[in-house]
């Protein structure tokens, strides 16, 4: 048994290390590192564009998982937008061409997608089946990513798309910067507070991830948490969770202030995420955390 991640070093990639690690006999992680191996997990250098050595390691895995993608949390620059696009396109590209190359390539290939695929909502929850998919830039690249990883065809290798949402994680994602905010009493609602705010804590990621392995779920499917929760309920909770009794609200104004200044877009709080993982509970999975309180708890649990 052999898991390949692609982009592995990150908090997403440690997540499912952390979780894999005594399921695999062998876990390599495609870096821009340098290739050495660590506590038994090799790394291996690629750029994510072009073979150099790396596609060899493909040969005779189990799973392969692509996480490759500049983050989205920056200014949307015109160079920034085209990074954002082409690290998540070139990367799946370069890999579908690694396993139509193998002989006895990847089982199962999960890619990484995401749940803002889905149309600003306030009403309608978006599942897998029935949700509605927008049209602005963040849409517009999932698209494209999802295209360029389906329309390659891999006979011999199943494929599933992650559409994952804000992955909340003791030790790294959105919820850092979040919980500092609540502790130093800017834990109010963002904009008008009425968005949602689809979340999924780490242990259910990687559970999820998991489940998708042993089922051996394909397509597209939601990573997400069934209970979305309104940015209001969101960080009200997370205020008490920390223990800060007050929490000045940030309009849309401030927002796209204090985002200019560190160099994010405001569309990362605003934007209604109200989406939930049919397909995940359709195929028995359990959540750990799936109220949002619970999840709380156990990220500030020491």
């Amino acid at each position: 048994m052999k898991l390949i991640i692609a982009a592995g070093t990150g908090f997403l990639g440690q997540t499912l290390v952390h979780r894999f690690k005594d399921k695999f006999d062998e876990i390599v992680i495609l870096t821009r590192g340098k290739s050495q191996t660590i506590d038994g997990i090799k790394y291996v250098n690629w750029n994510a564009k072009t073979f150099s050595g790396w596609e060899n390691e493909l040969e005779n895995s189990t799973v392969l998982i692509n996480l490759a993608g500049k983050s989205v949390d920056c200014r949307y620059t015109k160079e920034n937008k085209k990074e954002i696009l082409l690290s998540r396109i070139e990367s799946t590209k370069v890999l579908n061409k690694a396993v139509l190359n193998c002989k006895n390539p990847p089982k199962h290939w999960l890619n990484s997608s995401t749940s803002t695929i889905y149309r600003f909502s306030l009403d309608k929850q978006m599942d897998e089946i029935n949700g509605k998919i927008g049209n602005d830039f963040s849409i517009n690249v999932a698209l494209s990513w999802e295209k360029a990883f389906f329309k390659t065809e891999t006979p011999n290798t199943l494929k599933t798309a992650l559409r994952t949402s804000i992955v909340l994680g003791k030790n790294g994602g959105a919820f850092i910067p979040l919980k500092t905010l609540a502790k130093i009493g800017f834990g109010g609602k963002q904009g008008k507070g009425n968005q949602f705010i689809s979340w999924i804590h780490e242990e259910d990621f990687a559970n999820a991830v998991g489940l998708v392995i042993d089922k051996e779920i394909t397509g597209v499917i939601n990573v997400v948490s069934p209970k979305p929760a309104r940015n209001t309920d969101f960080m009200k909770k997370l205020r008490k969770a920390v223990g800060c009794p007050f929490g000045i609200p940030v309009n849309k104004f401030l927002l796209e202030i204090g985002s200019f200044f560190i160099r994010t877009e405001t569309e990362l709080v605003l934007k209604s995420r109200n989406v939930i993982p049919k397909k995940l509970l359709e195929n028995g999975f359990t959540f750990k955390f799936g109220d949002i309180d619970e999840a709380f708890k156990d990220l500030l649990h020491k």
